[in-house]
């Protein structure tokens, strides 16, 4: 019997990226393929939870040391991963490590980035993903299904996360994320915090979860909560490593989070998720993965926004979450989200992971369906395309794709 093909995984990109491959990985394993993962050294340790069917491997990818102290260790890195005689390659990131690193292996071995005489190349499929990045408010694609649709036949979106049910251990409370912009200040997270647990039950456990750069936010959200609910609150910010993380947060009843690598495990633990997106987060590229989630969407015109230019707006977005309609809702699921906000249910389709309005309204629903129906189309997972979607279609595809795909080719980037 011969032996089972090898598949490498370059994921060089931090936590939340980390657990949004799993579609990918998921798909080759399915194959009988023999996986292995890339990470960077100080994700080791949760990539062999989150993917322990994997051989994962670590690279200096974040925190770089001396530059002769990382060049010597991609090298050996580079050896090692060479000597096992990949079949195929799976480059995610866009990075000047990773362009090195695909550097090493044959272009016809590589899957979304390769080198071809010199020059780097990106795969049409991502191409596409470039161009309707300039129209996010209508961005078609999850992230972790825009990496699953590099393999020629992805994993059922079903088959990647479990269903999200409570599994008994109370309320997860993320302080943040890596951008401030994103997240809810201890001061309105309280009156978040506080209507979750009216409705999951009053004598709930409430889990504070983040770094020790969060230990800070979490004491004044204690100061800022009720005094009934303060001595329910157990604050862990700084305290969990990997496992002890992955552990606590697999027993939670739910997880109320902004858009945060806790957010991802939570989803693929199967725990379900009540997610607060503002700012530059937005559902439809980065929301949890999975059947049974929740995200606060805000929805104002200059939603979303680029984390990387000033907000011209004092953070507007900000307001409906502290609004008492919104509280309404979190705490009974009563009346209607004030303006500026919507709620999202996740849903699953055949491309992949979507969210549907189920109070309030999303301003770009229409829109979003024909690009999705679109993109299904090019994934040949719809049979035809609506008037509306071939109208798209002319927006998003150029040129080279009819010429220079159309050959098996593709694009510099």
């Amino acid at each position: 019997m011969p032996a089972p093909s090898r598949a490498l995984v370059l994921q060089l990109a931090r936590f939340g990226d980390l657990v949004q491959t799993r579609r990918l990985i998921a798909s080759l394993l399915a194959d009988g393929r023999e996986t292995h993962l890339l990470v960077d050294h100080s994700l080791v340790p949760l990539a062999r939870l989150v993917h322990p069917e994997c051989e994962v491997h670590g690279v200096a990818a974040h925190a770089l040391p001396a530059p002769a102290a990382v060049l010597a260790e991609v090298r050996r890195t580079v050896e090692a991963l060479r000597a096992l005689e990949f079949q195929t390659i799976y480059a995610l990131n866009f990075s000047p490590l990773a362009e090195a690193l695909v550097a090493a292996f044959p272009e016809a071995h590589c899957r979304g980035y390769a080198w071809r005489q010199g020059q780097l190349l990106r795969a049409p499929w991502l191409s596409l993903a470039f161009r309707w990045a300039g129209r996010r408010a209508v961005a078609p694609c999850n992230l972790a299904d825009l990496w699953a649709h590099l393999h020629e036949d992805p994993l059922a979106p079903s088959l990647v996360n479990p269903p999200a049910a409570p599994k008994g251990g109370g309320l997860g409370v993320v302080m943040a994320g890596r951008n401030a912009r994103r997240s809810l200040p201890p001061s309105v997270l309280a009156g978040c915090v506080a209507a979750l647990v009216h409705r999951l039950g009053k004598s709930v456990p409430i889990h504070l979860l983040g770094s020790t750069a969060e230990s800070a936010a979490a004491r004044a959200l204690l100061e800022a909560l009720p005094r009934n609910l303060r001595g329910q609150a157990r604050d862990v910010t700084g305290r969990t490593d990997w496992a002890a993380l992955h552990g606590l947060v697999g027993g939670l009843d739910c997880v109320l989070t902004p858009d945060t690598g806790v957010m991802h495990l939570a989803a693929r633990l199967g725990v379900p998720v009540v997610a607060t997106f503002l700012s530059s987060a937005w559902a439809w590229e980065t929301g949890p993965y999975g059947q049974g989630h929740t995200v606060w969407q805000a929805t104002l015109e200059c939603a979303p926004c680029l984390e990387s230019q000033p907000c011209h707006h004092r953070t507007a977005c900000l307001a409906p979450f502290s609004d008492r309609a919104l509280l309404r809702l979190l705490s009974m699921d009563k009346g209607d989200p004030p303006a500026g906000v919507v709620r999202l249910a996740s849903t699953l389709d055949e491309l992949g992971c979507d969210f549907t309005a189920t109070a309030g309204q999303d301003p770009h629903a229409a829109s979003r369906r024909r690009w999705r129906e679109t993109v299904m189309a090019d994934r040949r997972l719809a049979a035809q395309i609506s008037p509306g979607a071939a109208a798209v279609a002319e927006h998003l595809y150029q040129e080279p794709d009819w010429t220079v795909h159309a050959q098996g080719c593709t694009e510099a980037c």
